[in-house]
């Protein structure tokens, strides 16, 4: 986890487990398009599989997409502290039974990749400190504050870094911005995303 802040405002980047295993469930259940923002599907990909059987009694796969983008939805919206599945029965997903189902069958599996990919991002994260890989989230509230002339406004801004195909950013409004882990890779890609959000919020 990274903090960047100064007076009154406070900009947090992060990683979380269960949304890396609510992506993992999401592709392998072949839900291309699911949830609102559509995210692109992560890297490396998850190769889908067919639960039409699996979810036939219980409403198939059109009650398991309503119930993925319910749960993310729920995920998203309790970021940074999204709560985590409990295993073996899942309970959390006790009124979903099509998306307690393909959890059941694919949760190891979406564990040990969720895992891998928590830590990539553990060694990611720390490069960037020592790089100084953040500096420019400081730099965008600094250049907003200038052309203002005035101190930033009161505000927090979660951003949401997921292992995703697409290079690019969603803003979820009011104050959460879910993108990719390599978009600050390309600082020039990764402003054009981020810096209309900061001046939205400065």
């Amino acid at each position: 986890m990274h903090h960047t802040g100064g007076p009154g405002w406070r900009i947090t980047m992060d990683t979380c487990h269960p949304m890396l295993v609510a992506l993992y469930l999401r592709d392998v259940a072949g839900l291309e398009g699911a949830g609102n923002p559509a995210l692109s599907h992560v890297a490396p990909t998850v190769r889908a599989a067919d639960h039409s059987m699996l979810t036939s009694d219980v409403g198939g796969n059109p009650a398991l997409r309503r119930q993925w983008e319910f749960w993310w939805e729920q995920l998203v919206e309790g970021f940074p502290q999204a709560p985590a599945l409990t295993a073996p029965d899942f309970p959390e997903l006790g009124t979903m039974p099509a998306l307690q189902r393909v959890a059941r069958a694919h949760y190891g599996s979406a564990l040990g990749w969720a895992g891998e990919r928590a830590q990539q991002y553990a060694m990611m994260a720390a490069q960037r400190e020592t790089m100084g890989g953040h500096r420019i989230l400081a730099e965008l509230v600094q250049n907003r504050e200038m052309e203002l002339g005035r101190n930033a406004r009161d505000f927090t801004l979660s951003i949401l870094e997921v292992p995703l195909a697409q290079p690019r950013a969603w803003f979820i409004e009011p104050d959460k911005i879910i993108m990719s882990s390599k978009l600050l890779d390309d600082q020039d890609a990764f402003c054009s995303y981020v810096r209309p959000v900061v001046e939205q919020l400065v």
